[in-house]
């Protein structure tokens, strides 16, 4: 979707107009048949509501549309502008019509409001139709250009920034969207590799060559059953102050998980080409910082592997060695994020020694069980950086829940042959994969886990995305860099 700033004038000779309207605020300059129109339709500017009527303006018929925002004085009135930019594309995206003049003259907006309906106006438009041939022309995207006519000062510059963390979100969409024979190990790295070194992000890729010589056992034991190699995706922006250690974040990057030998049931299983989700917010996050030239130090690391059952696949029962030289007895192959995790945690901290870790991972069912698709789990070592992400959370509609973790969980992943078991019983199972994780996590280092398995797809449309990829982590990374490493 393409933006454009243009003067009030330009709104006369469009064709779909959009006007963002307050709580029983209707435009005093709207035609008495449209005002009059509205106030029958009981269109009164609550959060959530939509008028459209028809006029005719200048020898042609207009169509205007209403977007109710609420009350100015609304909790979460940001929120409800950011969800009105974007129903009004929902509704106009395959209209037929090409280009729509987005009116805030009188809205009272401020600048920062007025991107927060422009972010979801562009969130909304993400179409993937790449492998749909027979799309009906009633289906068919349309809308290609939202002119923004009487904005307030300011707008350009900060929708700039903006933009750059909505293309992050289109990546991780896009990445989390292909399907597991177009977007394995190999090309989730290339897919990545002209955007972001376009942005001037610095790329080093590990073979599992170079993996394997480092002692990255619990990673490769993993991919050992499928023909697709793996690979470790580092992404360095380093915007900040010389010398000062990044913040690092860690994605789970399973670009299909089949279960391996404890075989998933096949209803679903092809879902689990979204079991990358992490690594895709990871990637995703990293072209946003850089588009933007966020100020602060940031490494992301994505630890890419596909998990299938042929006849060299990891079996239950197996012991591997982690980077860290812990031992693992792997009761259970589809318990293989955590795996990966591991030795990406390790790696990370010993090449970067960062200053707080945030790992994304499509980790547990269980995960679901609990929040459903409206939270994603927030597991951590440190108050702080548990309520500067919540925070971030609150923020951008990335909404994060913590659970609490304990000295008492650990005992479920007790073994009796190696140092731990990579799962334990089905009671509480997102919190023994967070303590399995913490294990991992050297000198106290400031640590967060997001299980992400419930928001990184949706089977409906949401407020901000079509069914499907949802871009879930991307605006909470991108803000909580924005907070702390750049305040």
């Amino acid at each position: 979707m393409q933006i454009q700033f243009l003067d009030a004038s330009a709104a006369t000779s469009a064709r779909l107009v959009a006007r963002i309207v307050n709580k029983d605020a209707v435009p005093a300059d709207l035609e008495p048949v449209l005002a009059e129109a509205a106030r029958m339709a009981r269109f009164s500017g609550k959060a959530g509501q939509i008028f459209e009527g028809f006029v005719e303006r200048g020898g042609q018929v207009v169509r205007v549309v209403l977007a109710g925002i609420g009350a100015g004085d609304a909790k979460d009135r940001k929120g409800a502008i950011e969800k009105a930019g974007a129903s009004i594309v929902a509704k106009y995206l395959t209209s037929g019509e090409t280009a729509l003049a987005l009116d805030l003259t009188g809205a009272g907006l401020s600048a920062d409001e007025a991107v927060g309906a422009l972010t979801g106006a562009v969130l909304r438009s993400w179409r993937h139709d790449v492998y749909r041939t027979k799309l009906a022309d009633d289906k068919k995207p349309t809308l290609a250009v939202i002119s923004v006519v009487g904005a307030p000062e300011g707008v350009e510059a900060l929708w700039e920034v903006e933009q750059a963390v909505a293309s992050g979100v289109a990546l991780t969409r896009e990445l989390v969207t292909e399907p597991a024979n177009t977007i394995y190990p190999e090309t989730f790295v290339e897919r990545c590799k002209a955007p972001m070194e376009a942005a001037g992000l610095k790329l080093r890729v590990l073979d599992d060559k170079e993996m394997a010589a480092l002692g990255m056992g619990s990673l490769l034991g993993v991919a050992q059953g499928s023909v697709r190699p793996a690979r470790l995706l580092v992404m360095e922006w380093m915007g900040g102050a010389a010398g000062d250690k990044p913040v690092a974040f860690v994605g789970k990057g399973v670009t299909f998980d089949t279960g391996g030998i404890s075989l998933k049931p096949p209803a679903g299983m092809e879902d689990m080409k979204w079991d990358m989700g992490g690594a895709g917010a990871v990637a995703g996050t990293m072209l946003a910082l850089a588009l933007r030239k966020a100020k602060a130090n940031v490494v992301g690391v994505c630890g890419l592997v596909e998990n299938m059952p042929d006849g060299n696949a990891q079996r239950p029962g197996d012991v591997v060695t982690s980077l860290s030289g812990q031992t693992i007895e792997v009761i259970n192959t589809d318990a293989e994020g955590r795996l990966v995790l591991c030795d990406a945690l390790t790696w990370v901290q010993r090449e970067y020694s960062p200053v707080k870790i945030v790992d994304l991972a499509t980790l547990t069912g269980a995960i679901i069980a609990a929040l459903a698709h409206e939270y994603a789990g927030l597991f951590s070592n440190n108050d702080a950086l548990a309520a500067e992400l919540t925070a971030a959370g609150e923020a951008t509609g990335d909404r994060l829940w913590r659970f609490p973790m304990g000295p008492a969980y650990d005992k479920q992943l007790d073994s009796a042959i190696a140092d731990m078991k990579n799962v334990g019983t089905r009671f509480g199972g997102s919190i023994t994969a967070a303590q399995f994780l913490k294990r991992f996590i050297e000198n106290d280092t400031p640590w967060a886990h997001l299980d992400i398995a419930g928001t990184v797809w949706a089977d409906k449309a949401g407020a901000t995305w079509d069914k499907g990829a949802t871009g879930f982590g991307v605006r909470v990374l991108d803000r909580f860099v924005r907070d702390t490493a750049e305040a």
